[in-house]
């Protein structure tokens, strides 16, 4: 006979201890995290919920500069200033396309067959239908379709109506008339021996010379594998700097910008035509709307002052970047700096995530002063650790002045690493050449 479980049902009480995220929390870690731009439209976006917060930029009014040229000139320099500010106006590729083949070509089938074709231009230039699958939907013959898409490749910018990457480079070099005088026939029928360099059946089947073989591969670099891309609908997307770094003499400084950062202020005259009228909702509506601008402004605040201490620890850290005339980097990481402003690693990652440093020689990012490290060794006692940027550096100016002719192997960039001060492995030697761009000794080699 089997034995029931017993089942003991009794209530205990335990004590834990866990950090809620409110949603005022959530949201500062938000306006932190945020770049430049993403804060401004984040306050434009509260100010419309808002009407006691206005948000300004000090870089959006814009001035026209005064020209003194006499009283009779003044009206025509505004005007002319007005249109300087206005911005270009953008024709995308298929508008482009599409002015050419109405202006070249009567109204006759074949521009039909044109204008279809065009339809299946992508944004690069190239022809994403097939010839088969278009004879389908057009009822026309091979032959019609063939010469429609001919008529489509001699149009601007060369290259339009590719259907690959050979045809694409095919058609640039038969319109170039600096190409070399081999290079129409090798792309068309050793492209993939070109390419892998295989130059030795090349060599022997058209019996050209290596230089010779060499000049088309330089010549391809110069070609654009997508040639609809000038087209291309994109808006620019400035860089407005949170910090700046002035240097005098030894002496550096840092400061917050305030061009082109937003300003968020109380509209004061909106809030006291409207605290003296007695309505309970109306004043209750009226304090809601005073806390939550002055929740944001302190966050605001807060998240200036946060990335500015960040700022002051880089140059603490980095020094040398901004003293010595070779830009030097130290290996930092976020969380030296964390503890360094008893802060969470997690705050400093926001606080450099998209955010930007003006300097006297260009604008950075402030995840550019956190460059990894390479711990080095000396025999058995253990040296420093050197970022991994100035490793970098030393390895493109070693490609750079070796022997093209006979370009040295990773093994031997190691060795000659080594004679530098840095003693690393070849497979990081390999993972750096490639973050860097730089091929293989075999792709590097010239004739």
């Amino acid at each position: 006979m089997s034995q029931k479980p017993s089942i003991n049902l009794k209530q205990s009480q335990t004590q834990q201890q866990k950090l809620a995220m409110t949603q005022t929390m959530q949201q500062a870690i938000q306006i932190l995290h945020f770049s430049t731009n993403d804060l401004r439209d984040y306050l434009r976006e509260q100010s419309l919920d808002n009407p006691l917060i206005s948000v300004s930029n000090s870089s959006d009014s814009f001035e026209p500069p005064q020209i003194n040229r006499g009283l009779n000139q003044a009206s025509e320099d505004r005007h002319q200033a007005f249109l300087e500010q206005l911005p270009a106006e953008k024709v995308s590729l298929y508008e482009h396309v599409l002015a050419q083949i109405h202006l070249n070509y009567r109204d006759t089938f074949l521009r039909t067959l044109l204008l279809f074709l065009v339809e299946y231009i992508d944004a690069n230039g190239y022809l994403t239908l097939s010839l088969d699958a278009a004879a389908t939907k057009t009822g026309a013959t091979e032959i019609q379709l063939l010469d429609a898409l001919t008529l489509l490749q001699q149009l601007e910018p060369a290259g339009i109506g590719a259907r690959n990457l050979q045809e694409c480079l095919m058609l640039q070099t038969e319109r170039d008339h600096a190409a070399p005088d081999i290079a129409y026939l090798l792309l068309e029928e050793s492209f993939n021996d070109l390419v892998n360099r295989q130059w030795e059946g090349i060599s022997q089947k058209y019996a050209v010379s290596f230089p010779e073989i060499q000049a088309v591969f330089d010549y391809i670099p110069t070609l654009t594998p997508r040639p609809g891309a000038a087209y291309a609908q994109t808006l620019a997307q400035y860089i407005k700097p949170d910090l700046e770094v002035t240097v005098s003499g030894q002496h550096l400084d840092i400061q917050s910008t305030k061009a082109g950062q937003p300003q968020i202020t109380f509209q004061d005259k909106y809030y006291n035509r409207y605290k003296e009228i007695e309505d309970v909702e109306l004043q209750a509506y009226l304090k809601d709307r005073k806390a939550e601008f002055d929740w944001l402004k302190t966050t605001v605040e807060n998240r200036g002052e946060t990335i500015l201490r960040v700022g002051q620890e880089i140059l603490r850290h980095q020094s040398d970047f901004f003293l010595d005339d070779r830009h030097p980097l130290k290996p930092l990481t976020l969380k030296e700096v964390a503890q360094s402003l008893d802060l969470h690693e997690s705050t400093i990652s926001r606080a450099v995530n998209q955010k930007y440093m003006r300097t006297p020689w260009g604008i950075y990012e402030l995840k550019h002063f956190f460059p990894q490290g390479i711990l080095q060794k000396n025999g058995e006692a253990t040296g420093e650790v050197v970022a991994n940027t100035a490793i970098k550096s030393e390895l493109q100016n070693i490609v750079a002045n070796e022997n093209k002719q006979a370009p040295l192997s990773d093994q031997k960039i190691v060795d000659q690493l080594k004679q530098a001060g840095f003693d690393i492995s070849r497979r990081t030697v390999v993972k750096y050449r490639d973050a860097l761009g730089i091929p293989t000794s075999r792709n590097r080699k010239r004739y």
